[in-house]
C-alpha cells in the first residue's frame, strides 16, 4: 500500500462481508493505490472516478474527483487537491508507478458524471468531468477499456484492483436521497442514498 504526505489519501478501511474481502471506500477528493488483492469502493453523483491498473502486475488505483481543474488558479496552493481532475489523474498515476507499475501496462475504466441534480442541467459538471477525464487520458495515452460515464442516476463503484474487475450499481430507485448543498455548489459528491431496486453491470477486463 502506497502512503504518502497528501492529505488525499482514503482512509476509510472495512471489511466487506459480501465480498469477503479487504475494502477502503473513497470519499469526494480522495485517491488510493495498492498492489494487494483488496475492494476500492465510492459512490458518485455528478463527480468521476477513475480505475487505473497495470494489467500485468495488478497494481491498482481509483480517485474520486469533483470539478476538472481549479478555474485556472494554480498558484493557489488549496486547489493542489483531489477534487480538481487535473490534480486527481496526475497523483493517481504517479503513485502508481511510485508502487512498481509500468506505465505502458496502464489502462483505465471511468465511472460517474450523472446529471443527478435538479437545476443544473446548464452547467452539467457531470459531462465537463467525463469530457476531462476522456481527454487527459488520450492526451497520457492511457486505453480507457470500459466506462460508464454521465446519465442521470448515481452509481456506486466496487473495483477490484488484482483482477480488475469493476461492479458498477446504478441507483435507479432512489427514496430519501441526501444530496449536500456542497455537490450543488460543486464542493461534494453524493451523500446518502437508498441502495434499494438498483441495477448491476460487471466489466472484466
Amino acid at each position: 500500500m502506497a502512503q504518502t504526505p497528501v492529505g488525499q489519501v482514503a482512509t476509510n478501511f472495512y471489511f466487506d462481508r459480501n465480498f469477503d474481502i479487504e475494502a477502503v471506500k473513497l470519499l469526494p477528493g480522495e485517491y488510493f493505490v495498492t498492489d494487494k488483492d483488496m475492494m476500492l469502493v465510492t459512490v458518485l453523483g455528478s463527480c468521476v472516478a477513475a480505475c487505473i491498473r497495470d494489467h500485468r502486475s495488478g497494481i491498482g488505483g481509483m480517485n474520486h474527483f469533483m470539478l476538472p481543474d481549479a478555474g485556472g488558479d494554480s498558484n493557489n496552493p488549496l486547489n493542489a487537491s483531489a477534487r480538481y481532475g487535473t490534480y486527481a489523474m496526475e497523483i493517481l498515476i504517479n503513485q502508481l508507478l511510485k508502487l512498481g507499475a509500468q506505465r505502458s501496462n496502464l489502462e483505465a475504466k471511468l465511472f460517474g458524471g450523472g446529471n443527478v441534480i435538479e437545476g443544473m442541467t446548464v452547467t452539467n459538471i457531470g459531462q465537463q468531468n467525463a469530457d476531462f477525464v476522456l481527454n487527459f487520458l488520450k492526451v497520457e495515452k492511457i486505453k480507457v477499456i470500459a466506462r460508464d460515464l454521465v446519465d442521470i442516476f448515481p452509481r456506486k463503484v466496487y473495483f477490484f484492483p488484482k483482477s480488475g474487475k469493476v461492479m458498477v450499481k446504478k441507483l435507479r430507485n432512489i427514496r430519501n436521497i441526501e444530496i449536500s448543498v456542497r455537490e450543488s455548489a460543486y464542493k461534494q459528491a453524493l451523500n446518502k442514498v437508498n441502495m434499494g431496486g438498483g441495477e448491476i453491470e460487471l466489466f472484466l477486463k
